[in-house]
């Protein structure tokens, strides 16, 4: 599986969802709070084009957006291409 990182924050239920879509899917993600580290805000939104909500996920390279792009893969059956 390619790799996955999420960018979230505390007490944030779209980023709960996501990772638990991830769980649920076997897959493995790093998730970098900026909550606990505002140094990775800027990161974020250099690797993310600027969005700012929570989360922020990107597949292998490509940054997807947050829990409802994800969700719309998922129902597009695209999901798992991605992430393979």
């Amino acid at each position: 599986m390619k790799s996955v990182i999420i960018y979230s924050k505390a007490h944030c239920p779209y980023c709960d969802r996501a990772k638990q879509l991830l769980e649920h899917k076997g897959a493995s993600y790093d998730e970098l709070r900026v909550d606990l580290q505002p140094e990775l805000m800027q990161e974020m939104l250099a690797r993310c084009e600027g969005r700012r909500t929570f989360p922020q996920i990107i597949i292998g390279e490509q940054p997807i957006g947050g829990f409802d792009d994800m969700w719309q893969l998922e129902q597009d059956g695209l999901l798992d291409q991605l992430l393979n």
